[in-house]
């Protein structure tokens, strides 16, 4: 009797628990209900390293590219850690094609005031007259770009994120221009898609962008492009990592 009443206690959380998440599903809000700008829009990805557009934001740019926005990338260094900059390069302008941006649409940062480093911490103020330099040029309408934390906690992460703040606190970026920034989530979160899944439907965000099965392929194909970043431990992250799947984002 005591494991028949424990099956009953178990079924009737697990049934809770999904009712809970099929609710906050449709009570989610759309993209274009969260603020998002329609179609013919200016979005800029912000990233520090080629291989972050795929790695993190892939979600995103497919999500943006399904609201029919154009999609911008702005990349602030070369991935030159390992005297590898010039194959990166040509890795993300492929990465970049096969999620749907134009070579057109890709600039690439090649400076030694932005080292790939971890070490090293970018001048905020630097890296902000940078950026507000290519949104002013391109008319751009939205950035999107990292949190406080980074996502892995990378100092070149971080720095873009403290950039992109100082630009909107401080009420220098042009009229009309939003910012997104990408949650970051704990280590079980990020490694454990499906269980994060629920987790990410019932947490507060703005916007969230979830890939469907084709998407997510689009998304592998994309990382596949980085071939000189793929070492096992990449492989693991293609397979496990939420950042693959979904992007819980919110607005500064």
């Amino acid at each position: 009797m005591e494991v028949v009443g424990l099956l009953c206690l178990v079924v009737a959380v697990l049934t809770w628990g999904f009712l809970r998440v099929r609710d906050a599903a449709k009570r989610m809000k759309s993209p274009e209900q969260a603020g998002l700008l329609g179609a013919g829009s200016r979005a800029l990805l912000v990233i520090a390293h080629p291989d972050d557009e795929a790695m993190f934001f892939a979600p995103t740019v497919l999500g943006l590219a399904r609201l029919e926005l154009r999609v911008f990338l702005l990349c602030f260094s070369s991935g030159n850690y390992y005297n590898q900059g010039e194959i990166r390069k040509k890795e993300l302008l492929q990465s970049c094609d096969v999620l749907g941006i134009p070579p057109s649409r890709v600039t690439i940062i090649d400076n030694s005031k932005f080292p790939d480093d971890p070490g090293v911490q970018w001048d905020t103020e630097c890296v902000a007259s940078t950026l507000l330099q290519h949104i002013d040029v391109n008319g751009i309408d939205l950035v999107v770009t990292f949190d406080a934390e980074g996502v892995s906690g990378h100092s070149n992460h971080i720095a873009l994120y403290r950039a992109v703040r100082a630009l909107h606190s401080e009420g220098k970026l042009p009229k009309g221009c939003s910012v997104l920034t990408l949650k970051s989530v704990n280590v079980l979160r990020k490694y454990l898609y499906p269980l994060d899944l629920p987790w990410s439907l019932l947490s507060p965000h703005d916007v969230l962008f979830q890939l469907t099965s084709k998407e997510v392929a689009q998304a592998k194909k994309a990382m596949s492009c980085h071939h000189s970043q793929l070492l096992w431990f990449r492989h693991l992250y293609v397979i496990f990592s939420r950042y693959m799947r979904i992007n819980s984002l919110q607005f500064l």
